[in-house]
């Protein structure tokens, strides 16, 4: 992984914190307007990725010969309706609602491109939710004010704690960041030398 730099195209604090402790060298890009619309009949599954693809596109850098720009997308799919961030309080408790005593799949795309190529994957972790009461999701809501996260949670705060009973798949995917795939599609990309700055 020597002679790359990483340039993150996001502003959640989440992803930040994850590409950081990848020991890589990394630049947060300034935040950007970009159009998160869809097709309406893009598989639900397909979304995330498109997203993280739109996020690539849309950013204004030129990137150098040794340099990753990585975009990522997060959504949660429950009962096969999609949630994104909520717009205020009540569309969080309406999220919550629907998440608890639940199954719902939480969906990352990511985006990886350099001057020569653009990869893209996503990756899928599903989270079981034990029932949560009116009162564990009012306490939440006005406490932690999730709003800019999808499903209207962060399974690193408090409702992680208390209300998840169990996750399959990449605990990382859940915050936002699928870090061990990361890792694994950068090395593919400095072994076929396309990236690396030594080429």
């Amino acid at each position: 992984m020597e002679g790359i730099k990483l340039i993150l195209a996001s502003q959640s604090p989440r992803r930040k914190e994850l590409i950081k402790g990848l020991d890589i060298p990394v630049e947060i890009a300034d935040s950007y307007d970009f159009d998160e619309s869809y097709p309406p009949t893009l598989p639900a599954d397909e979304v995330a990725v498109y997203l993280a693809e739109k996020k690539s596109d849309a950013c204004p850098l030129i990137l150098n010969d040794n340099e990753v720009l990585v975009t990522a997308d997060t959504l949660v799919k429950c009962n096969g309706e999609l949630l994104g961030k909520p717009c205020n309080g009540q569309q969080a408790r309406e999220m919550l609602r629907k998440l608890s005593g639940n199954k719902h799949e939480v969906i990352t795309g990511v985006c990886l491109r350099t001057t020569t190529v653009k990869k893209s994957f996503g990756v899928k972790s599903s989270v079981f939710f034990y029932s949560l009461t009116y009162r564990d999701i009012e306490y939440y809501v006005e406490k932690y004010n999730p709003a800019d996260k999808a499903g209207a949670y962060g399974i690193q705060e408090w409702i992680g704690y208390i209300g998840i009973e169990k996750i399959e798949g990449s605990f990382y995917n859940i915050m936002g960041l699928p870090v061990a795939r990361l890792w694994k599609e950068l090395n593919i990309i400095c072994s076929t030398k396309i990236a690396c700055i030594h080429d």
